[in-house]
């Protein structure tokens, strides 16, 4: 099991590391996160084959494990609306009884599921990594914890505690981690590791021998800093430091707003060369764009607050202006949703507002929620994202609104081309497109469209984490970790 003492201390990054690590040794592996909150979410099989919704970090850990995605591997997923309200997931399906549910009151009714569904990958697997959240010594939390050290004891797991030494004060977080946890609960850390390293590591002695003689745990692992890993970050934005290399022909500015959701799909784009990947909060973020450049309205959590949002930054004027200079704008999901004329919630689902009104579409929200595989091929596709055109696209769908053309628009003769049936559609002019198909950038023919480029893939990526960890790790101990 992988702890952090922090939010960001690199458990998802680790966790899938070992993943692809214990697979290349010939194991059946399997990853396992109790109980994430994030808004990247992925659609994966569930019980008796439907399709439901796990945390992207643990899609693509069991993709690094080369197992097959599947709600058990994150059987809780909270999903924020507001700073004070997450929507409930358990085992990949909406929970309107645990949605309405108090935090506290939570664990008691959810532990049961979460203990089989990491009984049964423990069965099924030669190894199961598991990842914590956040700190596992958080005092206030412990008497309620379904995601830390409970479930570490229930699997009596080996468990390694990651430190972000970029941060500073490593040694304290290590250190105060493993001191706030009871007696019995330190006794399953088996190692401490440094991660994001920069420097030389010679100059570390001698903390890490000092903190073994006060704990009794070694540190097994020094991590150098990496930029350039090319795993999707689990929460925020990435960093610009990560940029391609090259000179940039395209820059793609993100609109970043408060409940941003899937943002992880855009990761393959920092990949392309030529491209520079740009997280927009205000108007002054998108000003000197090319209309060649393009402004991408992402998916969203709480479109109704999110459009809002947008409104009060002035963001609204500043992408209507790009479009009207006939810049390349992208809407995907709830981006595809503000780009339309209005947003109308009878059944109290998300908000009702009006759109942005670069394309002549209208969006009902309905409590039934999509949530599916889809592949999808593009037809005629004009201006501006012609080199769609005929391409076949794989990807998913998580959204609960239907989006038609707009009825009195229509008869005006404003008509929106629907480019996907149901699924994508784009202005007359052709430099607007929406789309309810999240992960066109991680398809290599959709990005070979664009940008005629190759980009690294997951295996490659995966691989190269887990021989990073060789040359990190203290020879034997992550063979040990997994021994009988």
């Amino acid at each position: 099991m992988v702890l952090g003492t922090t939010s960001g201390a690199g458990k998802s990054w680790l966790t899938t590391a070992l993943c692809r690590y214990y697979s290349n040794q010939g194991l059946k592996v399997a990853p396992f996160k109790a109980q994430n909150m994030s808004n990247n979410a992925r659609v994966v099989s569930g019980p008796a084959g439907v399709m439901g919704e796990i945390g992207s970090a643990q899609y693509f850990q069991a993709l690094a494990a080369r197992a097959e995605p599947e709600v058990r591997m994150n059987p809780l997923l909270l999903k924020p609306e507001a700073d004070t309200h997450s929507q409930v997931v358990l085992m990949g399906q909406v929970s309107a009884e645990l949605t309405a549910m108090p935090w506290r009151g939570r664990s008691d009714k959810v532990w049961p599921q979460i203990a089989a569904a990491l009984d049964a990958l423990r069965a099924e697997n030669d190894v199961v990594v598991i990842e914590g959240a956040g700190s596992p010594a958080e005092i206030n939390l412990h008497a309620s914890d379904i995601v830390n050290m409970r479930v570490a004891r229930h699997a009596d797991a080996r468990c390694l505690l990651v430190t972000d030494i970029d941060r500073g004060g490593a040694f304290a977080h290590l250190y105060g981690t493993w001191a706030l946890l009871p007696e019995d609960e330190r006794a399953l850390i088996h190692g401490f590791v440094l991660n994001k390293f920069r420097g030389d590591a010679s100059l570390l002695s001698p903390a890490p021998q000092m903190l073994q003689d006060l704990t009794g745990v070694p540190t097994v692992a020094t991590i150098p800093m990496q930029w350039r890993h090319g795993l999707p970050e689990e929460d925020g934005v990435f960093d610009d430091r990560t940029l391609s290399a090259g000179a940039v022909h395209t820059t793609v500015a993100v609109i970043a707003y408060p409940r941003i959701s899937n943002l992880d799909e855009f990761q393959p784009l920092k990949n392309v060369p030529g491209v520079r990947l740009l997280w927009a909060r205000s108007p002054a973020d998108l000003a000197g764009l090319k209309p060649t450049d393009w402004v991408v309205l992402p998916g969203s959590k709480s479109t109704a607050a999110d459009l809002a949002w947008l409104r009060a930054q002035g963001l609204d004027q500043a992408i209507a202006h790009h479009a009207g200079q006939g810049g390349t704008v992208l809407g995907v999901c709830g981006g595809l949703q503000m780009l339309g004329e209005a947003l109308i919630d009878i059944a109290g689902i998300d908000g009702n507002a009006p759109g942005l009104g670069l394309l002549p579409l209208v969006t009902t929200f309905e409590v039934a929620k999509t949530v599916q595989r889809t592949q999808a091929q593009f037809g005629e596709v004009l201006g501006a994202w012609a080199a769609l055109a005929g391409v076949s696209a794989t990807g998913y769908e998580i959204h609960h609104g239907q989006t038609a053309q707009h009825p009195a628009m229509a008869a005006k003769g404003d008509v929106a081309r629907e480019v996907i049936p149901g699924i994508a559609w784009q202005n007359p002019a052709g430099n607007v497109l929406g789309v309810y198909l999240h992960g066109l950038f991680e398809d290599a023919a959709v990005l070979h469209a664009l940008f005629g480029a190759q980009v690294p893939t997951l295996d490659s990526v995966f691989d190269g984490l887990a021989g990073f960890l060789g040359n990190s790790f203290t020879p034997g101990v992550l063979d040990a970790l997994v021994a009988p």
